[in-house]
């Protein structure tokens, strides 16, 4: 086979491997979404950004390999490494992952709620108390209060009467 031949093949290749990537890169955006729910708006800028970034490369690859001319079976080729990636393992590759996550996450908030549960119930007893201080501190400030005005009275009685 000619060299020029090779060349082809190995940009063919080099296309299905790229269709590969972006759609194994993309499973982790799906991943994310998966996991922290996301609105529209979001989902849409997340797709723009990431849909560029893939233009770029894609366009990288091209102006490399081939000089910046597009051609069709390397935009097949890269559509095929897309395909084949997503019937052999992409879509279990996104709900094993995405289920193994959420299971960490979960068992970490268990951890959490295990490991902090003296804190809370020391800081609802802190509040019982606080709140117990504080109408106490209240009713001795309305004590005072009336007391203060009535010694104030008392001693502009005095002072006025000498």
């Amino acid at each position: 086979m000619s060299q020029d031949i090779i060349n082809e093949v190995y940009f063919l290749g080099g296309s299905v491997f790229m269709g590969i990537v972006i759609t194994f890169v993309y499973d982790f955006i799906l991943i994310g979404r998966r996991i922290v729910r996301h609105n529209h708006f979001f989902i849409s800028l997340e797709d723009f950004i990431f849909w560029a970034a893939c233009a770029i490369a894609v366009f990288y690859m091209l102006y490399e390999e081939n000089n910046g001319v597009l051609r069709w079976f390397a935009v097949m080729g890269a559509a095929v490494g897309m395909l084949l990636y997503k019937r052999t393992i992409g879509s279990r590759f996104v709900k094993i992952i995405s289920a193994v996550i959420l299971k960490e996450m979960h068992l970490l908030r268990k951890t959490a709620g295990i490991v902090f549960r003296p804190f809370r119930w020391i800081m609802r007893k802190a509040g019982v108390f606080f709140r117990f201080i504080g109408r106490r501190e209240k009713c001795v400030s309305k004590y005072m209060k009336k007391k203060l005005t009535g010694f104030k009275k008392a001693l502009k009685i005095i002072l006025y009467k000498h």
